[in-house]
């Protein structure tokens, strides 16, 4: 028997981690641990994904190319910008923020349909058991948790549908047990009638009718309309191998130029201050590049791939420099959400992203299913010159991008991490101190970080350090023109990363964020 760990899962939350393992223990694939433990973090983090959200998978099969699926949501037929008139912007909260399908559980279904290719399959049942006891029996409510509860209370609270996530009308605290039957009873209708239910069978129905009711845009063709895509992930080849991630509408080409880049520079630096230095300022150019071409895929200007060539990369180099910060800002980009990532007994791994956008998104709560709808429609703009300008059936612009890399040495990589803007940030800090500077992955993703621009509702954009990290490098990076202000350390603004590693002799190590309620699981599976 192979004594070295062969199958391994993290999370952001213990208790997903915990059922994702349980399904590969059960010789379950790596789609399959990650559908389940997709629903229970819907359950466990309410506030971050849910069913009502999106999801984006990286899908690694060994010896064969990555595979994509998008499972962003599309606007409402009727969501036109004639909808929002008298508005200058779409609003964050309510009907009118709830406009575009959720496309999380159809993410699921394409997901297990390729599993289905792998070997026979688990149960519907068996995938998403723990999540409905989950529900049923209650969660305890983490300090991320109640972070979130007290920071939406003053926008949400006076909904009575969103009373399921307060306790007897007053904000949730630490410790205290939550219990979710509404959203127990639709996790066990799905387990006995099937996920395509969720669009076109009687949970689409009352879906429909309970967002109609509130004055939301979407109806129930939406639902029916709806579908998951496969698509071929964007990828870039560097010195260290090749990294994959997902092309529009996610940002994905942001997260690739930002390794690209530094992989051309990193020989400049000498010093943490000059590695921190220069990963921000490729950071740079790559938002400037993302923000000018990432939409809705029918619309980008210039081909995604066209700005990963060597041309393109080496003309965005010149304008980095080792001792002059580029100025700052351009216009950021906001939202949390929730990766995880998997490894199966037979090397097929997942690298898996699943959010609502901004914490308990839309607000929107379907009374007779406890699903909360998400507001990543509010990344549209109403103005006709914008290149998010609204129109009926596009995808929104997403933060969301999870990553996987094949690396020269033979080993594979699943990572990635939640805090929208922080995104492709903090994939570049960890994989670049795991890979470039020779850091465990658990301390190249617990060491201090930096967050350039906004997230989580923040207004500025100067750049953000933690505490042990702007202790060693901050008088440095100042000296060198950035605007930083310094942050707690082991800040949940710095988000929640994770990742899986399988070398080419089977062993696999694993890591998860001390910033999170995370955990991070390795097994020898005989």
């Amino acid at each position: 028997m192979n004594k070295s760990p062969n199958i391994a899962f993290t999370a952001p939350h213990f208790a997903a981690s915990q059922v994702g393992l349980d399904i590969l223990e059960k010789g379950g694939t790596a789609i399959e641990a990650m559908v389940a433990a997709a629903a229970s973090i819907a359950v466990e983090y309410p506030h971050m994904n849910g069913l009502g959200g999106d999801g984006f998978w990286l899908i690694s099969e060994p010896g064969k190319a990555p595979i994509g699926i998008d499972a962003a949501g599309v606007s409402a037929k009727a969501a036109t910008p004639s909808w929002y008139e008298g508005l200058d912007a779409i609003p964050s909260r309510g009907p009118k923020a709830a406009l575009t399908m959720a496309g999380a559980v159809a993410g699921w279904q394409e997901a297990l349909s390729i599993s289905e290719e792998w070997q026979q399959p688990l149960p519907l049942k068996t995938l998403l058991d723990t999540a409905i006891n989950q529900a049923t029996w209650g969660i305890e409510v983490t300090q991320s948790l109640t972070d979130a509860s007290n920071k939406t209370f003053d926008d949400l609270s006076s909904d009575e549908n969103f009373a399921q996530f307060l306790i007897k009308g007053k904000a949730l605290k630490k410790g205290k047990i939550v219990k979710l039957p509404k959203l127990a009873k639709t996790l066990e209708h799905l387990a006995e009638n099937g996920l395509d239910d969720f669009y076109r069978g009687a949970m689409a129905q009352t879906l429909a009718a309970d967002l109609a009711a509130v004055g939301s845009p979407i109806t129930i063709e939406d639902f029916h309309n709806y579908r998951a895509k496969r698509v071929t992930p964007l990828g870039v080849t560097t010195s260290k191998g090749k990294i994959y991630n997902l092309p529009a509408p996610t940002q994905g080409v942001a997260s690739l130029i930002i390794l690209a880049l530094y992989d051309r520079v990193q020989h400049l630096g000498t010093t943490d201050a000059d590695m921190v230095h220069l990963l921000i300022e490729c950071t740079k150019q790559a938002f400037i590049a993302r923000n000018a071409n990432v939409t809705d895929p029918s619309r980008t200007p210039v081909n995604l791939e066209s700005l990963l060539t060597d041309e393109s990369l080496e003309e965005m180099v010149k304008h980095i420099s080792l001792d002059t910060a580029q100025p700052w800002p351009h216009v950021a980009k906001l939202g949390d959400t929730i990766w995880m990532g998997a490894c199966d007994s037979e090397g097929r791994m997942v690298s898996y992203i699943q959010s609502l956008y901004w914490e308990f998104g839309s607000g929107v709560v379907s009374p007779q299913t406890g699903i909360v709808w998400n507001n990543r429609g509010t990344s549209f703009s109403l103005d006709p010159s914008s290149n998010q300008y609204l129109a009926p059936g596009l995808k929104p612009f997403h933060t969301l991008n999870p990553a996987f890399a094949e690396l020269s040495d033979g080993r594979r990589m699943s990572y990635g991490t939640m805090g929208g803007e922080g995104q492709p940030q903090t994939q570049a800090a960890l994989f670049a101190r795991h890979i470039y500077h020779n850091q465990p992955i658990d301390k190249a993703i617990a060491l201090g970080r930096w967050l350039l621009g906004r997230t989580w509702g923040d207004e500025s954009h100067n750049l953000k350090l933690e505490r042990d990290l702007a202790e060693y490098v901050g008088e440095d990076l100042v000296a060198r023109g950035h605007d930083t202000v310094m942050v707690d350390p082991c800040n949940e603004l710095m988000g929640h990363a994770g990742a899986v590693i399988r070398t080419p002799t089977g062993s696999v190590s694993a890591a998860s964020d001390p910033r999170s309620d995370g955990k991070a699981f390795v097994n020898v599976k005989p």
